[in-house]
Formats: C-alpha cells, sequence, structure tokens
C-alpha cells in the first residue's frame, strides 16, 4: 500500500542493499530529529555539555528540515522516466551535496550574513540560485510540473514586471537577482518562510503521530470496527466505508493515502455487494477526500490556516467541525439513497446466541463503558492537573500508563485482529464486541492529545501536544504485543514481540517521514510565491484586478476563486493549493464582502478556498484520488472521478452557505444554539442529498426536487427570504453619527460607508462598507471610541481619522490612504432594522418538508431504512 501511494502521485523509487539502508537511516534520523525539536532536550543539553550546538539545531530547524527533504525527495524520487528504480545514481548524489551546501551556507555564515543583511555577494547570489535550482528539481521529483509553472510565473513578475510591455496596471519597479535571491533563499521572508516554519514545528508531528498509528494496527482496527458496526445495513459496506475513512481523516494528511489504505479492503466489499466499480471507486474517493476536512489534521493545512489568520488552533478546530461532520453525514445519507435505488443488501451478521434486547442491552452497556472510561481519563487528568500543576507531566504519564494497562489486558483476552486481504474479502460479518476489545487502547493517545489541545488549565500548544501524542503512540507501537503475550502467559514470544514493536515504530518513523517529503517541498515552494507578494506587493494589484473581473459581484467573485482552486488543485497538493489560493484570494473575498456589507471572517474565506482545493482530488481530468481509486475497483478513473464530483456536490455548497451565514461555523453562537444549528443543518444537507440524488422516499418528481431543494435552503440560510421582505439595514442620517450611535442599543449592528484615498493608488477613489456592533459605553464618542473609530466632524463632512496599530479594523481600513491630502471620509450610516426573527421561516419550510414527505410515502415501494 506504502508503493501504491507513493506511485499514485509520482514514481516512486526502491533503492536496494546499501542504498536502501541509507533511505531507512536518513528518514528514520529525520523523523527522531524532528522529535528532538518538539521537547526540552536541546536546552537540558546545553546546561549539561555548555555546547550551543544543541540549540543552534532548534534555531536552524526550517534550513535542516528542509535539507532532509531535498535530500530524500533525491533519493525516493528518480528525476526521469527512464531511470531505473531500484538505483540511486551519480548525478543523483551530485544533486544532494549541492542541496546541503545550499542549506548548510546560511547556518555556517549566519552571524556574517546578519551583520551585512541586505548587502549581498555575489556568493550570496550563486548559492541561492543553487538552492532555489536544486528546490525546483525536487518539486519536478514529488509534484511534478504544475507547481513549477505556478511558482516561476510569479518569479517571472518579480524580474521583469518593471519591463514596458508589462500592463501598466500590473507593474511594479522590478528587482535585480542579486536582491530578489537574497529574499528568496537567505532571509526568512521566501522559502524559509512562515509555511515551511509550520511544516517544521507542527504538520511533521501530526503527519507522524498519525503514520504510527497506522503502522500499529489502528487502521485496520477502525475500519473492521466500522464494518462490524455498519456493514448488516443496506449498502453496508459502502456505509463502513465512509465511516472508515472519516476515522482515518483524524490522522491521515492525504486523500490518496486515505483512499489506498481504506479503499483496498472497501472497495471489493462495495463491488460484492452490487455497487458499480466506478461507483465504488467514488464513494471512496468522496469519503477520503472529505477526511480531509476533518479536525484536527485537515490535509496537513489546519496548521497554516490558524498562522495565517491569528485565530488559535483550537478555535479553528470549532469552526470546521460542524461543517465536517455534516457533510460525512450527507454523504452516508447519499450511499443510503444509492442502495435504496439498486435494492442493495448488506453482509451477514455473525448468528447471535442472545435475545435481541440482551444483544442491545450488551452493546449499550459497552458504549457506554467506554464513553464513560475514556470521559473519566480525560476528567481525572483535568483534575490532577488543577491540584497538582507542578507534577501535570508526571500525573499524566501515570494516570495513562494505567488506563493502558487496563486496555490491553482486556484486548489480550481476544484474539487480535488480521490485516484482512482486499483479494478474499469477508463473506460474514465480525462480532462488535470481538472487534471493539481488540483495540480501545489505540484511542487512549487520541484522547491525550485532545486533551492537551483542548482548553485546560495547563494546555500545550499543538506542536507540543503532537509530540506528546507521537511518544504515546510509540510506547503503545513498541510495547503492546510483548504485553499482550504477557497476560496470555505467553511470555517466550515476549522478546520476539518486542522485536516485532520495535520494527513497527522504525516503520511508522519512516513511513511518516516519506509521507512528509512532499508536503515540505510544497510548502518551500509555496514560500517563494509568499516571498514574491511581499516583494513585489502583487497582493494589491491582484485585489484590483480580481475586483474589474468580477464587476464587484461577490457570487461571482466566489464562483471564479472555487473554479481558479479546483484548477491548481488538479496539479497542486493540499497544502500548497490552499497557501497559493489563500493568500491571492482570501483577502479579495474579504474586500469585496464588505464592500458589498457583508462582514466575512477571516476564517471563513481561508475555510472556502481549503475546501476547494481538498474537491480537486476527485476533479476529472487529473484527480489523483479518483485515479488510485480505479487501480482498486478495476473501473474507469474518469468516471469514477465524475462519480465522486457528483458526490461531493454537497460539500462544494457548504462553503457558499457559510460564507453568508457564519453560523455555520459556530462563530458568535452560544452552546444551545450550537445544538440546533447542528441538527437543521444534518436536515438541510440530507434535503440536498436527496434533492442530487433525485430519490427521497421514491423517486423525486421534478417538482418534489425543486420543493426540496428550497427547504433544504430555507434552513441553511433562512436569512435570505427575510432580507428581500425587509431590508437587514435602515440608511440614517450621516450628520447625526454621534446622536444615532448614542440612542442604538447595545448589541445592536452599525453599518458605515467609507470612501477615500487607494493606499497603492492615491489617485484613485476606494469604498467599503463597514459593518460593526454596539458596545456597551455610554454616549456616541465613547462608543465610537470603544469600535476602535476615531472622527473629526466639519462641515457636515465625518472624516475618519486613521485607525490605531492592531485595531479591530486595521486590516479592513488598510485599503486607504489616510496621511493623502484627500480625507477619508464616512459618507453613510444605517443601523439595524426592527425586523421579526428570521427562524420565522422555517415553519413554512418544514411545512412543505412534510407535505412532500406524505405525498411521496404513496407511492413508496420498500422501507426507507
Amino acid at each position: 500500500m506504502d508503493n501504491f501511494v507513493a506511485e499514485a502521485q509520482s514514481s516512486a523509487r526502491h533503492p536496494r542493499g546499501w542504498q536502501a539502508k541509507l533511505v531507512f537511516s536518513i528518514a528514520l534520523t529525520w523523523s527522531l530529529y524532528q522529535l528532538y525539536l518538539a521537547t526540552s532536550m536541546p536546552f537540558y543539553l546545553v546546561e549539561i555539555t555548555g555546547l550551543n550546538i544543541f540549540t543552534d539545531l532548534v534555531i536552524y530547524a526550517r534550513r535542516i528540515h528542509l535539507m532532509f527533504a531535498l535530500i530524500l525527495a533525491a533519493m525516493i524520487y528518480p528525476l526521469f522516466r527512464s531511470t531505473s528504480l531500484s538505483l540511486i545514481p551519480v548525478y543523483d548524489f551530485i544533486i544532494i551535496g549541492l542541496s546541503v551546501l545550499a542549506c548548510l551556507y546560511t547556518i555556517i555564515l549566519n552571524e556574517q550574513l546578519t551583520s551585512r543583511a541586505g548587502a549581498f555577494t555575489i556568493n550570496d547570489t550563486i548559492v541561492g540560485v543553487i538552492g532555489l535550482s536544486v528546490l525546483f528539481i525536487a518539486v519536478m521529483r514529488s509534484l511534478g510540473l504544475p507547481l513549477i509553472i505556478v511558482a516561476s510565473i510569479f518569479m517571472l513578475y518579480v524580474f521583469l514586471g518593471s519591463s514596458s510591455w508589462v500592463p501598466e496596471i500590473i507593474r511594479w519597479k522590478g528587482a535585480s537577482l542579486g536582491k530578489t535571491v537574497w529574499h528568496y533563499w537567505i532571509q526568512d521572508e521566501g522559502v524559509f518562510g512562515k509555511p515551511l516554519d509550520v511544516s517544521t514545528t507542527m504538520i511533521f508531528l501530526f503527519v507522524l503521530f498519525g503514520s504510527i498509528l497506522e503502522k500499529s494496527g489502528a487502521g485496520n482496527y477502525f475500519i473492521q470496527l466500522a464494518f462490524s458496526l455498519l456493514g448488516h445495513l443496506r449498502g453496508g459496506p459502502a456505509k463502513a466505508a465512509v465511516i472508515a475513512s472519516a476515522l482515518s481523516g483524524i490522522y491521515s494528511g492525504s486523500s490518496i493515502a486515505n483512499t489506498v489504505t481504506t479503499g483496498t479492503f472497501t472497495i471489493p466489499l462495495m463491488k460484492k455487494t452490487g455497487l458499480s466499480a466506478e461507483k465504488s471507486g467514488a464513494i471512496e474517493v468522496a469519503s477520503s477526500t472529505n477526511g480531509q476536512l476533518t479536525p484536527p489534521v485537515m490535509g496537513a493545512a489546519a496548521f497554516l490556516m490558524a498562522e495565517f489568520t491569528g485565530v488559535p488552533y483550537i478555535e479553528l478546530l470549532k469552526n470546521a467541525i460542524l461543517p465536517a461532520i455534516v457533510s460525512y453525514i450527507a454523504l452516508i445519507y447519499i450511499v443510503h439513497l444509492e442502495a435504496l435505488k439498486l435494492g442493495l443488501k448488506g453482509l451477514e451478521r455473525p448468528p447471535f446466541l442472545l435475545s435481541t434486547k440482551m444483544r442491545l442491552l450488551r452493546f449499550l452497556t459497552g458504549v457506554i463503558s467506554v464513553i464513560t472510561l475514556l470521559s473519566l481519563i480525560y476528567y481525572a487528568l483535568n483534575l490532577v492537573t488543577y491540584l497538582f500543576p507542578d507534577l501535570t507531566i508526571i500525573s499524566v504519564i501515570l494516570i495513562s500508563a494505567v488506563a493502558y494497562l487496563v486496555l490491553i489486558a482486556i484486548s489480550a483476552r481476544v484474539p487480535d485482529l488480521k490485516l484482512d486481504n482486499h483479494m478474499s474479502p469477508i463473506s460474514s460479518l465480525p462480532r462488535t464486541s470481538d472487534v471493539t476489545f481488540t483495540g480501545l487502547y489505540y484511542i487512549l493517545p487520541i484522547v491525550i492529545l485532545i486533551w492537551c489541545i483542548l482548553p485546560t488549565p495547563n494546555r500545550l500548544s499543538p506542536a507540543l501536544s503532537a509530540s506528546w501524542a507521537c511518544f504515546g503512540m510509540l510506547f503503545i507501537t513498541l510495547t503492546q504485543h510483548p504485553l499482550k503475550a504477557f497476560f496470555r502467559n505467553e511470555k517466550k514470544l515476549m522478546i520476539s514481540e518486542f522485536q516485532r514493536g520495535i520494527s513497527d515504530c522504525c516503520n511508522g518513523m519512516i513511513s511518516g517521514a516519506r509521507a512528509m517529503v512532499s508536503i515540505s517541498i510544497a510548502t518551500a515552494a509555496a514560500g517563494i510565491i509568499i516571498g514574491s507578494l511581499s516583494l513585489s506587493g502583487a497582493h494589491n494589484v491582484i485585489l484590483e484586478f480580481i475586483e474589474i473581473l468580477s464587476g464587484g459581484s461577490l457570487m461571482l467573485l466566489l464562483i471564479m476563486i472555487a473554479v481558479i482552486s479546483l484548477i491548481l488543485g488538479m496539479g497542486l497538493p493540499t497544502t500548497a493549493n490552499y497557501i497559493v489560493v489563500s493568500a491571492l484570494m482570501a483577502p479579495v473575498i474579504i474586500t469585496l464582502g464588505a464592500k458589498n456589507g457583508l462582514t466575512i471572517p477571516l476564517v471563513a474565506a481561508h475555510l472556502f478556498v481549503f475546501y476547494f482545493g481538498i474537491l480537486a482530488d476527485d476533479t476529472p481530468p487529473v484527480g489523483l484520488a479518483a485515479f488510485a481509486a480505479a487501480a482498486i475497483s478495476g473501473g474507469d478513473p474518469i468516471k469514477t472521478g465524475i462519480q465522486g464530483f457528483m458526490y461531493d456536490i454537497r460539500t462544494a455548497v457548504l462553503p457558499f452557505l457559510f460564507i453568508f451565514n457564519t453560523e455555520l461555523l459556530l462563530i458568535d453562537v452560544s452552546f444551545m444554539k450550537a445544538i440546533f444549528i447542528f441538527a437543521l443543518s444534518i436536515i438541510a444537507m440530507m434535503l440536498f442529498a436527496a434533492f442530487t440524488q433525485g430519490y427521497f422516499f421514491a423517486k423525486n418528481y421534478v417538482w418534489e426536487s425543486i420543493a426540496i431543494l428550497i427547504v433544504a435552503f430555507t434552513l441553511m440560510r433562512p436569512g435570505f427570504w427575510l432580507d428581500q421582505l425587509v431590508p437587514e439595514f435602515e440608511r440614517r442620517n450621516t450628520a447625526d453619527i454621534i446622536e444615532v450611535v448614542e440612542q442604538m442599543s447595545a448589541g445592536s449592528k452599525l453599518q458605515l460607508t467609507i470612501y477615500g484615498p487607494n493606499f497603492v493608488n492615491p489617485d484613485k477613489i476606494q469604498n467599503t462598507i463597514l459593518t460593526l456592533k454596539v458596545g456597551n459605553e455610554w454616549g456616541g464618542l465613547q462608543r465610537l471610541a470603544e469600535m476602535d473609530l476615531d472622527i473629526s466632524i466639519k462641515d457636515s463632512k465625518i472624516t475618519l481619522i486613521a485607525p490605531k496599530f492592531n485595531s479591530r479594523f486595521e486590516q479592513e481600513l488598510g485599503v486607504f490612504d489616510f496621511y493623502h491630502q484627500t480625507p477619508v471620509l464616512i459618507t453613510a450610516i444605517a443601523t439595524s432594522s426592527d425586523r421579526f426573527p428570521k427562524e420565522v421561516f422555517y415553519i413554512p419550510a418544514l411545512l412543505i418538508l412534510v407535505a412532500v414527505i406524505f405525498i411521496q410515502r404513496q407511492r413508496q415501494t420498500q422501507p426507507a431504512f
């Protein structure tokens, strides 16, 4: 499966002999180095030895991280198709030497380079050109041509953007070769910028955690657990595939890897129950691509998103969780509708010796026991942290160790799960109880990870949380088999089982390092694009250009960005696609939204481009996940991709909905309202799935499909209909702004229309609409000050003073030149209208839904469930 994943993304090389051992050693060293970075060991070693080299390994982590990635890229990805896949040629060792030279140059000469910052020499330029060249070769090897083309376009703009033949609207002053190379390679603004920093400090650890978890047997456990629970239902194998992919998405960083690891087991079983090869592959593809939307990893982009938006990582997880769960539930319902249309049955269940009531009682007892045990562990950790803050690490280790011993003792009482071969799929389902108790201890490191990340008295950073989860998973992988042998009184096997654990640990760390090569290379290459924007200021030009293309229409802009993300995502990996499109388009979404009177949170704009970058994995003609699934199913890859995208239409709709209704991201939503929104969102997405499938309780008539679509839209965005009846804002006299603000009730909204000279082009008059909430202060001026607005009124003109540094509206108002002779003016104000609640529209929508259900029940030919 590892080979299949590598070959699906790019032809992988498998060296032999001493070269295989060299690749093994370098990959293992990289993983150990990343674990070293995540601990406090460097500082302890400096105190003990007095040698600064141990902290230097931390200071220069980005360059060392990229060096490892470049070395492994040269070793495991051939440069030419005709190159041997079992031998590393001499020229690749030359490329490796140049990669090491380029990365170590800035480390060895760091003090000298710092002392003459910006004063580049010919040697700096030569080394920088070498570094960029080996990076582009690594991109070509591991990711293909598309990312090179995108990065090259931005580099050419930096060099040639001042030429007379370049249109004046996008022309800039240009930069020399030395300055550009310094910016890209020597400084931390280009290749070694924020994207690579996040890859170094966070992404690697989460990918490593998932890789070790997979190698330990957890992936097989989750798959078989899903099948034992759902395999007997209509279309059970397909439903189990969805759940298994969702569980894999918790730790997987690749939709292709997810497709292969779960698909080798699930796709043949789906075909056996009656689904076609294309539909079997498409369900797996849709499940796996959605796994990249599932917290906490989210295709390795969650950490970049937290860095770019400034939203705390745990808050970002809260924003992303509801759309991900709703999307998965809707996919299960799509599978159910497909099973109904085809009249499919589930797999045969094992014979039961107990009555239905006793089986249900035992199942509920087991579920409650597991939830209780994991909850006790979680709250026990919180309690000990609160009572003994100085002993937190020791107490966590002790409690986790006790829980692990209890769970491993329980699992030793039942036989281990076998890794099923997809060539001989199971004909009947295993007992749920037998599967459940074999691997409960796999959930323990996930609980620890969640506990470390969630708000607690001593909440840890995502990187430190992932490192503790990795160490916990390594300990489990190392000891699970010897401990089972001990509890089974098979003490003679303990040594061999311990050796097996060492092998699994090493394989997990090597697999994690290999998986990180493409991600590290992608973040480094994306840094060139970010560096080009910061050096040339091209993002301001792009903002104006895209605004002209969209004609000021926010909906047209969103459609354009969705298409661009899909096109780029066909050739770029998830991480690189997200970095490129978010850097270019997220600010445009926010600015144009403001001009349309819509306040769009930054995280919503970033999630929008991220969603469509993920969907590119199943978009023909390049969707790599679809090709991987088709290779397993034996179906047509193009048809598989088209069918997978049809299943994923529900996911494509979600970003448009949460742009206009941020409650779906749980922004400024209470706990009880979050539950209400969650329930309505599930109903709405299931109805949308029924619309796309043309089947509800029976085959839909055209008018029924339209009615179902209207109900689904109303449940998701009831405010749309209210806006058509009563405008959200009521215009007020601008000159009375102080009196108007003073009379407003706390929490109500104030909308300001602002005109002024553009910061980049002062001759152009810019306009935007700012929407804000009125605070609790008394007095108009005091309330405006509380909202970080400073105004001056003269001759009925309201001048807006430049916002304070780090004020809440610094970004939205950054497009204006507040120091130009033409002032920035507030030209119109509006306050919230007195409207009835938008939730009123739920009533007619639900009545229409009841009517459709009643009519379709008359034509229903088989049970709905």
